[in-house]
Parts: structure tokens; sequence; C-alpha cells
């Protein structure tokens, strides 16, 4: 092809020609709108195919209540002790159901405090050792059920009556407490937590073992039970041996709320 231009405008055009020739049919790059939007389009499956964690077991109504209160959840402050709370069930000396809505177990911050020293005083002494809590903090709604079940018997002697304002449990004060073995397994006392009877008496205890109804091992261990936990600043109750007060029932109706 001759041109009919100047010989720069020759030279110029025959330059732009030979540069759109090397570009061939190639197609322009896509223009991504963000430098990370190749990526994402990459991994978006694989983050959407992830599931959310399973929600943590809710709490319930009256756990959510004791939390509201001020009160301190036992497993939530030292996962080492452990909780087994007897009147979820039905073995207990009512024989009916108490904590309908309640399977956490629950202290007032000062009383829980204790329980903790008692727990690390224990493992002091026996490492594999730990103690279990069968019941803490209890409703007043509760109390009356237990009351209602003793009144008219000769064991209402071992029930606080609401009406005289009930006992320590009702102020998340005291704890019904064992301990447990480096299996796992409460240590022989004599008698299951929550029997209504002398036997259980830390009173009674030296004629107890005499008598052939208390064996010297399981009085031991009620008296191990009772140094740390009055150690640790709470007080013992004469008729059960796995009942211990952090402060008088004086001391807790000046000082202290009760729980409904």
């Amino acid at each position: 092809m001759s041109c009919s231009m100047n010989p720069f405008s020759c030279l110029l055009f025959l330059l732009l020609s030979l540069l759109l020739c090397s570009c061939g049919g190639r197609q322009p790059q896509r223009l991504l709108s963000s430098p990370y939007q190749e990526e994402d389009a990459l991994h978006t499956d694989s983050i959407e195919s992830i599931s959310a964690p399973d929600s943590l077991p809710a709490k319930s109504r009256t756990a959510r209540y004791l939390d509201s209160l001020g009160f301190v959840n036992i497993a939530e402050a030292d996962n080492t002790i452990a909780i087994d709370l007897m009147y979820t069930r039905a073995d207990n000396f009512t024989g009916t159901v108490l904590y309908e809505d309640l399977k956490e177990a629950y202290l007032h911050p000062e009383a829980m405090e204790s329980l903790k020293r008692a727990q690390r005083l224990l493992k002091e002494r026996h490492p594999g050792y730990s103690l279990i809590v069968y019941d803490a903090a209890r409703p007043m709604s509760v109390q009356q059920k237990m009351w209602d079940t003793v009144k008219g018997t000769p064991q209402y002697l071992y029930v606080s009556n609401p009406s005289r304002g009930g006992g320590l449990h009702n102020y998340g004060m005291a704890v019904d407490i064992s301990i447990l073995d480096a299996e796992g397994v409460p240590l022989p006392m004599g008698t299951p937590v929550d029997h209504l009877g002398r036997e259980a008496h830390i009173t009674d205890e030296a004629s107890l073992v005499t008598q052939g109804k208390l064996t010297e091992q399981e009085r031991e261990n009620r008296l191990l039970l009772r140094l740390v936990m009055k150690e640790a600043g709470f007080r013992p109750l004469p008729s059960e041996w796995w009942h211990f007060n952090r402060v008088s029932r004086q001391t807790a109706r000046e000082r202290y709320r009760v729980i409904p």
C-alpha cells in the first residue's frame, strides 16, 4: 500500500497498525471492583459451608433469677467441685422432685469463697479427693414443699419452718456436701446424704462406733470433711453430718436477703 501522507504521518500510521496486529483477538482482562474480589469468590462456598457452633445449654429460669440476685454458680466459680443436686430427683426424703426448674448449684458470694478455700484445703491433704455438693441455695418456695412433707411427723425437727424464716439454704449460706475419692466415688460416711435419723448426728459418732452402727473409717471421713469445712469458715450442723452453715441464722436474717 502506498502512503499519500507526509513521511512522518505515514510512519506513525504503520506503527499503530503493527501494534493492533500484535494484540490479535485477545480479550481484555476482567476488571475487579476490589483487589480481593477474586479471592473472595474462591472462598465463598467454603465460608458458607462452615456451620455455627452449637450454642451453650440454656440456663434454667431459676438459675437466671439467682444470677440476677447476685448469687454465684458453683460450677462456674470452681469447676473442680462436683455437683449432684439431690432434689432434682425423687430419691430424697420427700420422695418427689423438688427442683423442677433448677439444675445448677448456687451460693452467696461469701459462702462461695469459703467453699473454694475448703476445696483447696482438702486437696492439700488429699490431692485426688474432691468436694461434692448435693444442695446449696434453695428458694423458699422449695422450703415450703419440704415443710409440707414433714409437718405433723417426727421428721419435722430436721426441716426449717418457712414461717419462721426458713434456714441458711434459703439465704444461699448453707451447703450439703461430702467428699469423692480419687476414683470419683463418695467416701463412706455411715448414712446416705439426707438420712433423717440419729445415725446422721455428729454428736453421737463415738457411741455409734461403739454400737457398730458406724465404722471408725466412716467416722474419720466425717472428721476430715468437718476439718476442711471448719477451717474454711463453715459451721457443722449437729444433726446432719453433710450440712454446713456459713453464718448463724440471726446474722443471715440481719444482713442477707432470703430467696423467695
